[in-house]
């Protein structure tokens, strides 16, 4: 698979190959889309966090309003296996909440 700028020694042109890969899924083509098929990974999006006593949870009742250590305008952390791997603002698409990501957190796991 070719990819990257590609210089012509005759004529001195550069040209940019157009068929180079944009992902890093489409570098490592099949493989990657075989190793991971089926794969399952929970991915969670925190909007914070509260402590409470079970007969707290009991007692709350639809429409009840739990405060959370988070102020709206703070970013929403995204967490994949309890890992914490980016961060986020929430955002309405389509009627529906999503969360747009402002930051990858570097991997702190040893090599």
């Amino acid at each position: 698979m070719k990819s990257g700028i590609m210089a012509n020694e005759e004529t001195s042109e550069t040209s940019v190959d157009t068929e180079a890969p944009n992902t890093i899924g489409e570098a490592m083509g099949a493989t990657v889309d075989a190793a991971l098929n089926g794969v399952d990974i929970d991915v969670v999006a925190v909007l914070g966090t509260v402590d409470l006593k079970i007969s707290q949870v009991l007692q709350l009742g639809r429409g009840a309003v739990v405060e959370l250590d988070r102020l709206i305008n703070e970013p929403v952390d995204i967490r994949a296996e309890r890992q914490l791997v980016a961060r986020g603002e929430v955002v309405i698409v389509e009627d529906r909440l999503a969360i747009h990501l402002t930051e990858v957190v570097a991997s702190n796991r040893a090599k």
